[in-house]
């Protein structure tokens, strides 16, 4: 017993100012309920509480990284503020996902609807937070945001991911982006698609894993597409159930086409390649 004791004893004493996911998990919350009043617990009426909040989430997130410099190579205090003076980018792209959502969904009649019950939206702004911690060279906070985003929404986007503007998840469940995804402007994606990587040693962590999605595609459920040299050229069109793990050109459109089977026949599932521009795929 004493040597089970004095093993969790070490594990607080090494462990003895990791930012609880419950600190961190608080910090995102508040963040996004100062950001956008619907996420709110209560009501902001006068400005310079907006100011306060401001000012005190950045002191939280400050003292986090001063008791952590483990999670990053610079200072503390002056990388919570540069956070800060980059939080109205961050507000302005959200603001932009929120059109993309709203002009891509037929079935979504305002955007505050969207801002309290949609799932893309939540995992999208927890993403452009944790990207912000992220390109900032914060490590494991960040993290801790997408996953809180994942637990909540099923969406799993990961903060190193590159995603341009006017980025809209519809439904949005079992959305898997990975670290080293470059995803364009004006991109849709459905549930379940997968944007991956191929089976990789774990020394090659540091090389483009996942694909990259140009801008103005479409991406439907279900689609699976692999590979960091694996690149979707722009305005191109991705049907559900596609397993992809090369490039296809600008203007495409790749569809798969199921088969009814009969005893005796020869015939399989295919995929249906189109191009706008009549290029050989």
């Amino acid at each position: 017993m004493n040597s089970f004791i004095n093993k969790i004893h070490q594990a607080h004493l090494d462990c003895s100012d990791c930012p609880s996911p419950k600190v961190i998990h608080g910090f995102f919350e508040e963040l996004l309920g100062l950001l956008f009043p619907e996420h709110a617990l209560s009501k902001i009426k006068e400005k310079s509480e907006i100011e306060d909040k401001i000012n005190k989430l950045q002191h939280t997130l400050s003292d986090v990284l001063k008791r952590n410099v483990h999670l990053h190579k610079g200072d503390g205090e002056a990388l919570a503020k540069s956070f800060f003076e980059g939080l109205e980018k961050v507000y302005t792209w959200i603001q932009q996902d929120v059109d993309a959502i709203y002009e891509g969904d037929p079935a979504a009649k305002s955007r505050n609807e969207i801002l309290r019950s949609y799932p893309g939206f939540y995992a999208i702004s927890a993403y452009r937070i944790a990207h912000s911690l992220h390109s900032l060279g914060i490590s494991l906070i960040p993290r801790m945001i997408s996953e809180l985003a994942h637990s909540k929404t099923g969406i799993e986007i990961h903060p190193g991911a590159k995603i341009g503007q006017h980025f809209c998840i519809d439904h949005g469940t079992g959305v898997v982006i990975g670290e080293t995804t470059v995803i364009g402007n004006h991109v849709k994606i459905y549930q379940g698609v997968t944007l991956g990587a191929l089976s990789v040693n774990k020394e090659d962590a540091d090389i483009k894993r996942h694909p990259t999605i140009e801008d103005h595609v479409v991406i439907y459920s279900g689609a699976t597409i692999l590979g960091g040299k694996t690149v979707i050229g722009e305005n191109s069109t991705v049907g559900g159930n596609v397993w992809l793990t090369k490039s296809v050109p600008s203007g495409s459109k790749v569809y798969y086409q199921t088969q009814m089977y009969h005893s005796g026949s020869e015939v399989t599932d295919m995929y249906v390649f189109k191009n706008d521009n009549d290029e050989a795929i």
